[in-house]
């Protein structure tokens, strides 16, 4: 589930092994290219960590930040 804190909505995945989360990673990536809004994260082995908020908005959270984070709950769905 995605929370909102300090202006970022922010979610945490955890998965089996490395592969699997880099796996995710790339997925991911994908999507942002196509959405053209990238994410802050961090992968350590198999946990990912996602924030996202739109930095030319002030760095708050908008719906191009929401419809990141419904697309990427697809690909874990």
């Amino acid at each position: 589930m995605w929370k909102e804190d300090e202006n970022k909505l922010h979610r945490q995945f955890k998965f089996g092994d490395f592969s699997e989360a880099f796996a995710f990673m790339t997925r991911v990536a994908i999507l942002a290219e196509k959405q053209n809004h990238h994410p802050t994260w961090t992968n350590t082995w198999n946990i990912v960590d996602i924030w996202l908020n739109t930095h030319d908005a002030g760095n708050t959270v908008t719906d191009r930040d929401r419809k990141l984070a419904e697309s990427i709950d697809k690909l874990v769905a």
